[in-house]
């Protein structure tokens, strides 16, 4: 992941800081502005770090835990971030999906100005599935761990149930429906599936080069 700084830039901000790529750190960096796209060297202080509040939801759960950030940090949604309480003796992997700022719900702000960073965590997750049955749908949960990816045109089992899977909704809004497309389970908003039944012994596969049918 490039770092990522705030300083002047000469060529379309010489008075006030802009976001910067680090492209060669060190003793004398080089810098490219997110502005103008200027690369030139640049004098970034040491950085220390800022001490941020952090809420977590965790399933249908929500809890305060707190981390320490460098300073000049620009942090985003959907950021993935480690939040390290040492307080708390907590740890946790996640996904910003909030910046609260002076009130404010914020896409991206500077570390020092962040009052409230919200994310969700991904160490494990329940997944969402639809299955499409004889006489409709049922739905069923799935728990694993966030990066552990589902693949469309697999089979897998949750709550005592077989399903195939035909296409995945990410968190984003998108779909993936084609053959082999991978999602980790931190991404998904849903899986659609169809049942997918057991083999009787007269069509078993013979071959025991075929592959099997990835369950988890």
């Amino acid at each position: 992941m490039t770092e990522e700084v705030i300083v002047v830039c000469p060529m379309c901000s010489p008075k006030e800081a802009v976001g910067h790529d680090v492209l060669r750190p060190g003793q004398n960096p080089v810098v490219q502005c997110h502005e103008c796209g200027a690369v030139h060297p640049a004098t970034i202080e040491e950085k220390k770090p800022v001490k941020v509040k952090v809420i977590v939801s965790k399933d249908d759960v929500s809890f305060t835990l707190h981390t320490n950030i460098d300073a000049g940090e620009m942090i985003y949604i959907d950021d993935e971030l480690v939040v390290d309480d040492e307080e708390a003796d907590e740890v946790y992997p996640i996904i910003v999906t909030a910046i609260e700022s002076g009130g404010r719900r914020l896409d991206r702000e500077e570390i020092e100005n962040v009052d409230v960073i919200w994310g969700r965590a991904t160490d494990e997750v329940t997944t969402k599935i639809s299955i499409k049955v004889r006489n409709g749908s049922t739905s069923v949960e799935k728990r694993v761990p966030g990066e552990f990816e589902f693949i469309v045109g697999q089979n897998y089992n949750a709550e005592r149930k077989d399903f195939h899977i035909t296409k995945i909704k990410i968190r984003d809004g998108g779909f993936q429906s084609r053959k082999g497309d991978r999602v980790p389970a931190k991404y998904i908003k849903r899986i659609f599936a169809t049942e997918a039944h057991k083999r009787g012994w007269g069509e078993a596969k013979t071959s025991w080069s075929s592959k099997r049918e990835e369950r988890y």
